[in-house]
């Protein structure tokens, strides 16, 4: 089963979630990997202590111009729905930043000057930790694009095992890349008035995807009740309310886990998976008796 751990907005307490239900999984027998693909600000890994960590470069293609074939009939620029090529006087000139490798242009050039190169975006961390294994991705300072870092991490996740994705936040591209194909979606929330508009956006976002979901509701002793009525409202079941707690919140800033710090807290996350495992026990049974 691939869970999902994503959040409206930043800063609600998603990795924190996610890098403690990897764990707490890990630790109760489960064949676990965690993905980290929040690969613009990746940072599970200090919480996870890879032994040992590899690193291999992600690349992505770009066209590269044989300017003694080009006869500057600018179909290539045409094409291109990303404004990635341009014809400038005598040459074309390509702009590698804004190129999503569809490779229209190379297709339908018909001079066949333009080949397949290739330009690094940043790399994939891969380990093990706490009888889990870890695959995250870290893009490159600059680079604007993520969907195609977190394509190359889901391509390394493994089918047999329980796979935890520590999701973008927001509600754009990376985040839709990371969830869309996932079996279940946690949302991560706060009661305050921006936690309910940002989680409104992923609600919204989750039920075009066609996702089941539920929340979590981080500091839940906080804020106010309109996260709580708008979920009534809604139908959305809430998974999981955890109150603000000092000693977790420095854990956290240690970069030591909550589930090492507290047994009660353990004990949540562990009913967090529990709730989850027998939803899609009830939706995998009904979809048997189609």
């Amino acid at each position: 089963m691939h869970i999902a751990v994503a959040s409206g907005k930043g800063g609600t307490g998603k990795t924190t979630v996610a890098t403690n239900l990897a764990v707490v999984l890990s630790e109760t027998g489960h064949r676990v990997t965690y993905a980290d693909c929040d690969v613009e600000e990746p940072n599970g890994h200090l919480f996870l202590t890879l032994e040992p960590e590899s690193r291999t470069e992600v690349s992505v293609m770009v066209p590269v111009v044989s300017a003694a074939g080009c006869s500057l009939c600018g179909i290539c620029a045409e094409v291109c729905e990303f404004n990635a090529l341009a014809v400038l006087g005598t040459k074309v000139l390509p702009f590698p930043s804004l190129c999503h490798s569809c490779g229209a242009c190379i297709t339908l050039c018909p001079e066949g000057a333009l080949d397949e190169g290739t330009r690094p975006i940043g790399f994939i961390r891969t380990g093990e930790s706490r009888g889990l294994s870890f695959v995250g991705g870290s893009l490159s300072v600059g680079e604007a694009q993520a969907p195609p870092m977190i394509r190359a991490i889901k391509r390394r996740l493994p089918g047999d095992r329980i796979v935890v994705i520590d999701a973008p936040p927001g509600t754009s591209c990376p985040v839709v890349e990371a969830v869309r194909d996932t079996d279940y979606v946690i949302l991560v929330t706060e009661p305050t008035p921006f936690g309910l508009n940002d989680l409104r956006l992923a609600v919204g976002m989750l039920r075009e995807l066609e996702r089941p979901f539920g929340v979590v509701i981080n500091r839940s002793d906080i804020g106010d009740s309109l996260v709580w009525e708008y979920c009534e409202r809604e139908n959305i079941r809430i998974l999981l309310e955890l109150p603000f707690e000092r000693r977790i919140a420095e854990a956290y800033a240690a970069g030591r886990l909550g589930v090492d710090e507290n047994q009660e807290f353990r004990e949540k996350i562990q009913r967090l998976y529990h709730s989850i495992d027998q939803e899609m026990t009830h939706v995998r049974a009904c979809r048997s008796q189609r």
